[in-house]
């Protein structure tokens, strides 16, 4: 039997289809649990990292687990690997599955399962582990690519308290026209419109097609040098919001030194507001991760005496 604190709050991950399903799933768990209506809320890595955990009780889901979210009547549900021991808040984590999927669990335990809720978690599991051996796989990136293109909130908006209607959505076939026509196109763009921010770190320009799919075709081929690609897209807010992506895991550390998160081969953050064009980008990260070298007291003292017997002779 579910034994969860009632949340004042649901949080859970703005950028994409399983912090989508995740929050809803949530909300559906709530009310069966309480008959009550859980307000909402859904951040990118950069607001939530700010984000003040005022409430005494809430649940949080697809973030990564971290020492501000081990809180006594917390319940935090989450796939993304983590070294931070739960003392405090109910911790339920296993990074073989989707956070859409484990908030499932629940949701099958408290009796409010179906088979169209299952076939819907299981794409968004295919999409979000980019399970891309699975038969699913194609158009399990299509139902991604809904959250994508259209966005989180006007998504959340169209299907309301049932999101089963998100099953056969007929906006599916616009996701399948674009993949097919736009991503052969954007591929070819892509290669050739690369800038380097630093060693094997460049950002990718790919204006066309499903960018999850040009840049993981990318780094299969080894289309290009660099182990790491990042992507750029401005949001209406005028906030630039990158994604990184690899296949030997190093992208996260570049995510974090960004402020933000997510898996290691598959992460994302926000830019700050100070960054109004892709130009400004690849100043502000090429900075970031290429620091300027300091010389310390002593090297200055140094360089001061050389130059000092140097006009001497």
């Amino acid at each position: 039997m579910l034994n969860f604190e009632r949340p004042a709050v649901i949080l859970t991950h703005e950028s994409d289809l399983d912090g989508l399903v995740a929050g809803l799933l949530l909300q559906r768990l709530a009310r069966k649990l309480y008959g009550a209506e859980i307000t909402l809320e859904a951040y990118h890595y950069t607001a939530w990292k700010m984000r003040d955990l005022r409430e005494t009780a809430a649940w949080a889901t697809d973030f990564s687990f971290e020492s501000r979210l081990d809180r006594s009547h917390w319940l935090v549900i989450d796939h993304h690997a983590t070294n931070t021991t739960a003392r405090y808040a109910r911790f339920i984590h296993d990074t073989s599955k989707s956070a859409g999927s484990l908030c499932y669990d629940l949701c099958v335990e408290a009796g409010i399962g179906s088979p169209k809720l299952e076939r819907l978690v299981h794409l968004n599991n295919v999409a979000d582990l980019f399970l891309q051996d699975d038969p699913d796989f194609e158009l399990a990136i299509d139902y991604a690519s809904l959250v994508k293109i259209y966005g989180f909130w006007p998504m959340a908006g169209l299907v309301g308290n049932d999101l089963e209607k998100l099953i056969d959505h007929p906006l599916l076939a616009v996701m399948k026209v674009k993949r097919e026509i736009e991503d052969p196109i954007g591929f070819d763009w892509a290669v050739s419109h690369v800038t380097e921010i630093t060693a094997g770190v460049c950002l990718v320009d790919a204006p066309i097609g499903n960018s999850n799919l040009i840049i993981h075709r990318m780094l299969e081929r080894k289309a290009v040098p660099h182990p790491v690609l990042i992507t750029a897209l401005k949001k209406g807010n005028n906030h630039f919001v990158v994604s990184l992506r690899s296949k030997d895991g190093t992208a996260l550390k570049y995510a974090e030194k960004l402020q933000g998160g997510g898996h290691p081969n598959a992460c994302g953050a926000t830019l700050p507001k100070s960054v109004r064009s892709i130009s400004d980008a690849v100043q502000y990260m090429g900075d970031l991760f290429n620091p300027p070298t300091r010389h310390t007291k002593t090297d200055s003292g140094m360089e001061g005496l050389l130059e000092a017997f140097t006009k001497a002779i």
